[in-house]
């Protein structure tokens, strides 16, 4: 069977964290669908693998977390019994990052509910990829702090950043039911050691979220796009991450995020992402 050469493997995977479609590309390409799709899982697994070895003793000083939604094959109020049979991971599907405040290195991120079990794995995670007592911000999702105590055992600088959200008339949610509700306050709450409130904030991987629904297309809302099987989900963000830490040069830096931590000393190009799949 023919293979892609490593030029137009990077086209295609340019094309992918540019936010297009499989089909989309495939049109640009000339690459048929499937083959794109199968370049995307096998480099998402090398991309994954690449980022756990890679991404440990890392240095930050003020970590951000939280979680963004998706779904797999299906909202979770449209799974059936039948798709849930055919797919397990049908429904919906949370991605919960954490960001360094200072390089906007993501250094950890997981995918599964939004649950204690989820929690816990995803900041036992974070936890072993640390090399220094951090000031870690999260939003008041209670979850976080069972994981994060149960996590670092006190050895952290925790604070909470609780939004105050405006109500609005029954005729305002119609108009505006795919919008969120109007953040009207802030409250910075110290929860664990001595947080410094300057830097309790949650802004930087809020700013990330949107960065994933603009450069993932399955991530895109109040559109068909949506990931079919949720090995495509997880491939589709281990590329997203290697390219943003090692090949996207951030704006306000002026170096990609990896060079800026110190566990990268140049830039990379989309064919050194390719480079991975040496040997496939």
């Amino acid at each position: 069977m023919n293979k892609l050469d490593n030029a137009m493997r990077a086209r295609v995977v340019a094309a992918l964290v540019e936010g297009n479609s499989i089909r989309a590309i495939s049109r640009m390409t000339d690459v048929a669908r499937n083959t794109v799709s199968k370049l995307l899982v096998d480099l998402g697994v090398v991309c994954s693998e690449y980022l756990n070895n890679n991404l440990v003793n890392l240095p930050c000083k003020r970590v951000q977390c939280d979680e963004i939604w998706s779904f797999v094959a299906a909202k979770q109020k449209n799974v059936t019994p039948e798709l849930r049979a055919r797919n397990p991971y049908a429904g919906d599907v949370w991605t919960w990052v954490a960001m360094d405040a200072d390089t906007k290195l993501v250094c950890s991120w997981w995918v599964g509910s939004r649950d204690w079990f989820t929690a816990k794995s995803f900041i036992d995670d974070l936890a072993g990829r640390l090399a220094n007592r951090v000031q870690l911000t999260t939003d008041g999702n209670r979850m976080y702090l069972f994981a994060i105590n149960a996590a670092f055992h006190g050895d952290i600088d925790y604070g909470i950043l609780m939004k105050k959200y405006g109500g609005s008339s029954a005729a305002d949610e119609r108009q505006n039911r795919n919008s969120p509700a109007d953040c009207v306050g802030c409250e910075k709450k110290p929860t664990i050691g001595t947080p410094d409130p300057a830097h309790i904030s949650t802004s930087y991987i809020e700013r990330q979220n949107l960065t994933m629904r603009m450069s993932m297309r399955r991530f895109t809302r109040l559109t068909n796009a949506f990931s079919k099987k949720i090995e495509n989900h997880i491939a589709s963000l281990a590329i997203h991450y290697i390219h943003y830490n090692f090949v996207r040069i951030h704006q306000s830096l002026r170096v990609t995020p990896a060079m800026a931590a110190g566990i990268a000393d140049h830039l990379w190009s989309i064919e050194n992402i390719v480079e991975l799949l040496a040997g496939c």
